[in-house]
């Protein structure tokens, strides 16, 4: 799917994926001590505001007009204080330019060819701190995958690993599996540290 696809997705005056965070993004970030993140494919913010929202300074990035746009609408409800946190980048992740100064990288639901992902994966990784952490949440490959995305895009533990592979990350991937109207699916959720000086 390209911008436009997913401006169209996007239209509406609904949120596509509601206001509140991904709770596994609320309960790693918790742990976490606030500092910069960058949330890649940000779609209409709902994680880039939650992480403002508790004093972290956001990068958001994503390629659909309408999504930002949506974003900034949403981000309108929260204190100049929040807004002021949450920096709006529209752009292809597959191409933005990451500086290496971010406490923690996220990656929700961001759906890439396997070449496409490792490459961005890669650069996500350079893009941390010492002691940062990289979060990827993704939908599983498995036999009776039904999801909105091409089926080449869903992501396998093995494939994650060795995507990572290198990058001088600590990487622990968990299957998660949720309930859905046609059973249970299982998705991946992926988190990597960057370890300081010395550990």
């Amino acid at each position: 799917m390209d911008a436009h696809d997913w401006d169209a997705r996007y239209a509406g005056d609904e949120l596509t994926w509601g206001a509140a965070a991904d709770p596994t993004v609320v309960a790693v970030a918790t742990a976490l001590t606030a500092g910069r993140a960058l949330d890649l494919g940000c779609g209409e913010g709902r994680n880039a505001l939650w992480l403002a929202n508790r004093g972290w300074r956001v990068t958001a990035v994503d390629f659909s007009t309408v999504a930002l746009t949506k974003g900034h609408r949403a981000a309108a409800h929260s204190p100049r204080s929040v807004r002021d946190r949450v920096d709006w980048v529209r752009a292809d992740v597959t191409q933005v330019e990451l500086p290496s100064d971010y406490d923690l990288v996220l990656l929700s639901y961001l759906h890439l060819p396997r070449s496409e992902r490792r490459a961005l994966l890669r650069r996500a990784a350079g893009a941390l701190t010492l002691g940062g952490t990289l979060l990827i949440l993704g939908h599983a490959a498995t036999e009776h995958s039904e999801f909105p995305v091409e089926l080449e895009t869903l992501c396998r533990p093995n494939e994650l690993a060795e995507d990572l592979e290198g990058t001088g990350l600590r990487v622990t991937i968990t299957p998660q599996g949720r309930g859905t109207e046609s059973g249970v699916t299982e998705d991946l959720v992926v988190i990597a540290t960057n370890p300081p000086l010395g550990s």
